[in-house]
């Protein structure tokens, strides 16, 4: 049973989520969000949840989404929709601890413990006896804000939580009829025939009148809007700008060459041999010492016969990668090897032997046979880069000293962005046809949905001031100013003239494509060996053979009680279709494993149709009531 609900829970939760919190997300608003004014705003088996509760749960819920989505719209989690949907989440989960009680459902030790051991992060704490590492346990725990008490104690609360509805979903099952029946209206695929009507081969056919076009503008005024748009100015301080801006120095230059000549050419490598007798960080005392006396053995050998070090190394060293070939490792630089072995290694002379190191491997005994340094370019081959270094290290420190001076410039002198652009040496861009949404294309701080929230805000409109110093990313910041402005408005017929014959000639052109598909289809269901069809192609609605959406549904809906049938289907301004459809083409018996793919799959929405019902009679049965109006 255990094993049934730990498979599914996952997807039983995950899938309860999508199906309660987009519904108050996106769905419209309602301005009556109290219906009473009572501090209790829910009551599940008979125990209050109050505003506080509430209130608590959804700051929690917002921090969470924000950590997870830093770029999320505030405005989206402050909704009346967000709060709901979070009450929804609250209710739930009283719903299902109220049943966990009346259930007398319990999570064992061993139930946890095996939960505990699949958890990957967990699971990679073991050492090497199969022990938990416990001081690693908690670290790990701890940085999430919990104790191991603590953290152990929240998951058996949501795994006996789990059981609730993780074992309807784990008794889900489906018998052939009824995979079929539902998976026809995705898999099923038709021999189709189809004749496409185009609208656009009907346009030189229509020559509207000015009266007509005169009565088309009168009844479709709104599509001929235009929407709010401004001209406006900006400047924009950015790493780039304050770049742009810096001199430097030769001396400047060359004294950052002496200091970073040696990193910019490239990290010195070393070449050693090494000779290992194994003894792991946690054996015990005993052994360790035994394989470091061990060490000093071989050292002494190594000592007396320095040349001999490759065959000694051959016949007592415990590394298997590398005792073959005499111990020798190759060129490595920093951070390749363990630290004890990596100092050793990098404060040695070449052709020197080391004294015993120990590392969490056992004990080395390193001879140091090459060293690596790479060629140190001139000051002049180095220049480019050089200037390239040093200019972002300082303008990285000028823009933070900058970036205030900037932000207090535009508030200061509201009136103009031109001292802070003279001040900064920035360029003042001006742009036409700037509206509220980022418009196809749009490039910088017109592409920044936060910027074009402040140019049209109502002291930017209405009093021409400068915006507020607006951070578009890191390092970026920009402000503007509205010049001219003009609110949306109904264009006048003289102003649409192309836009007005166009949209016209398109309804009518898609009219008479309708009226020629009608008339052809009722010919030819009348005499179908006058029909006039392209080839049959097979179709599905996973495979639509590029044909419209509209066309596969409509032959994919279409009566199969007497083949072949004929459909017509409106392409709207496309024009129209006629559709005949032949067979009904039968999938390969041999496709077992789409087949079961497919069974899947109704099980997973069998599966959640089950849990949404018990759980609406959990919510029954427990006497469920929200007392706050869903928005």
């Amino acid at each position: 049973m255990f094993e049934s609900i730990r498979k599914h829970s996952k997807f039983v939760m995950i899938l309860l989520f999508l199906l309660i919190i987009p519904s108050f997300i996106f769905v419209g608003i309602n301005q009556n969000y109290f219906t009473e004014s009572s501090k209790t705003v829910a009551r599940v088996d008979g125990h209050d949840i109050t505003q506080q509760d509430w209130d608590n749960a959804h700051r929690m819920e917002s921090d969470r989404l924000r950590a997870q989505n830093p770029n999320m719209d505030v405005k989206l989690l402050d909704s009346p929709e967000a709060r709901y949907a979070t009450l929804e989440k609250l209710v739930r989960n009283r719903v299902l601890a109220a049943a966990v009680k009346k259930l007398h459902l319990t999570t064992t030790d061993e139930q946890l413990v095996r939960t505990l051991q699949e958890i990957p992060a967990i699971a990679a704490l073991r050492k090497p006896d199969g022990s938990l590492d416990a001081q690693a346990y908690k670290a790990l725990v701890g940085s999430q804000g919990m104790t191991p008490e603590g953290f152990e104690a929240n998951l058996r609360n949501e795994l006996a939580l789990n059981q609730v509805l993780g074992g309807i979903s784990g008794t889900v099952f489906t018998t052939d009829a009824e995979l079929k029946q539902a998976m026809d209206a995705l898999y099923q695929r038709r021999e189709v025939q189809v004749a496409r009507f185009d609208a656009k081969a009907f346009a030189d056919k229509v020559q509207p009148s000015e009266a007509e076009l005169k009565a088309y503008y009168d009844a479709h005024t709104s599509r001929f809007q235009q929407p709010e748009e401004a001209s406006v100015e900006y400047v924009q301080l950015d790493l780039a700008a304050v770049e742009a801006g810096i001199t430097l120095s030769e001396d400047d230059l060359r004294t950052y060459y002496k200091e970073n000549a040696e990193r910019l050419a490239g990290p010195e490598e070393r070449r050693a041999s090494h000779i290992l007798i194994n003894a792991a960080k946690d054996a015990p005392a005993a052994d360790r010492a035994k394989a470091k006396a061990r060490a000093e053995e071989v050292l002494a050998k190594v000592r007396a016969n320095p040349k001999g070090f490759a065959e000694v190394a051959k016949a007592n060293s415990q590394d298997p990668g590398s005792a073959a070939s005499g111990g020798d490792l190759g060129y490595f630089g920093r951070g390749a090897m363990v630290k004890p072995f990596e100092d050793a290694v990098f404060g040695m002379k070449e052709g020197e032997i080391s004294d015993v190191i120990e590392s969490d491997f056992g004990y080395h005994i390193i001879e140091l046979t090459g060293i690596k340094k790479p060629k140190v370019p001139s000051f002049e081959e180095m220049r480019p880069k050089l200037e390239a270094e040093l200019k972002m290290q300082q303008a990285q420190r000028k823009f933070a000293e900058m970036a205030e001076a900037f932000s207090n410039g535009v508030y200061e002198q509201s009136d103009s962005l031109q001292p802070v652009a003279d001040k900064f040496k920035l360029t003042i861009h001006k742009v036409d046809h700037v509206t509220r949404q980022p418009s196809a294309g749009a490039q910088g701080p017109l592409a920044n949905a936060r910027f074009l929230e402040a140019l049209f805000s109502k002291d930017s409109l209405e009093n021409k001031r400068n915006t507020d110093a607006v951070e578009l990313a890191p390092n970026s910041l920009a402000a503007g100013r509205v010049t001219q402005y003009s609110a949306a408005r109904t264009l006048p017929m003289n102003e649409v003239g192309d836009k007005l014959k166009q949209l016209y000639v398109a309804q009518k052109s898609a009219e008479l494509a309708r009226q020629e598909g009608q008339s052809k289809l009722a010919v030819w269901k009348a005499k179908p060996d006058a029909a006039q069809l392209a080839a049959a192609v097979t179709v599905s609605r996973d495979q639509p053979q590029n044909l419209p959406r509209e066309v596969v549904d409509a032959a994919l809906s279409a009566s199969t009680a007497a083949l072949p049938s004929w459909v017509g289907v409106d392409l709207g301004s496309e024009g129209y279709a006629v559709v005949k459809v032949g067979r009904i083409v039968e999938r390969p018996a041999t496709d077992a494993q789409l087949l079961e793919q497919q069974r899947a799959q109704f099980v997973q929405w069998s599966s959640l149709a089950e849990v949404m019902a018990y759980y609406e009679l959990l919510k029954k049965q427990l006497k469920v009531q929200i007392k706050v109006a869903r928005p």
